[in-house]
């Protein structure tokens, strides 16, 4: 495998790239830039490697890869950047059956201090709502649920 990859140095580049690429997209959900331009890089090597652009040694492959990488980070880093800053987050799904859920408080809750109520078997996480006025209510009041997330009761004042 070494004598391969000795005579087949772009190979190895690509191979690199294409795990740090999978590894960016199935692991981390291109969560995270550094991988996504070091493996990009390790394709740009490959690819310059392949075509006869840089010599097929290993000093020129690491110092290529080396520049590659820092070259895709520097091009990419704003407009990445520009895009994830305008995209906008995913809508709540309000079409849960308990939406509109009234019960009363066990204890008090307030944006800061988020309570807790069982509904179902299960030990639900008590929040205000953003749109509600509402900074505290305390325990005993009634409340109705506006808004459901995983294990996320997002409530406001009952009528």
């Amino acid at each position: 495998m070494i004598e391969y990859f000795n005579d087949n140095i772009y190979s190895f580049w690509f191979m690199v790239g294409f795990l740090l690429l999978i590894i960016e997209a199935l692991a981390l959900g291109f969560s995270t830039g550094f991988i996504l331009f070091i493996g990009l890089g390790a394709l740009l090597t490959g690819g310059a490697i392949w075509f006869e652009i840089v010599p097929a040694t290993w000093l020129s492959s690491v110092a290529t890869f080396a520049l590659s990488s820092v070259l895709t980070s520097v091009l990419l880093w704003k407009p990445l950047r520009a895009i994830q800053r305008n995209s906008k987050p995913p809508e709540k799904d309000n079409t849960s059956d308990i939406i509109g859920l009234k019960f009363r408080l066990e204890q008090a809750i307030s944006t800061t201090a988020p309570g807790v109520t069982r509904y179902s078997g299960i030990a639900w996480q008590v929040v205000i709502d953003h749109a509600s006025e509402q900074q505290t209510i305390a325990a005993g009041t009634s409340v109705v649920v506006v808004s459901v997330d995983a294990g996320t009761f997002w409530v406001d004042l009952a009528d």
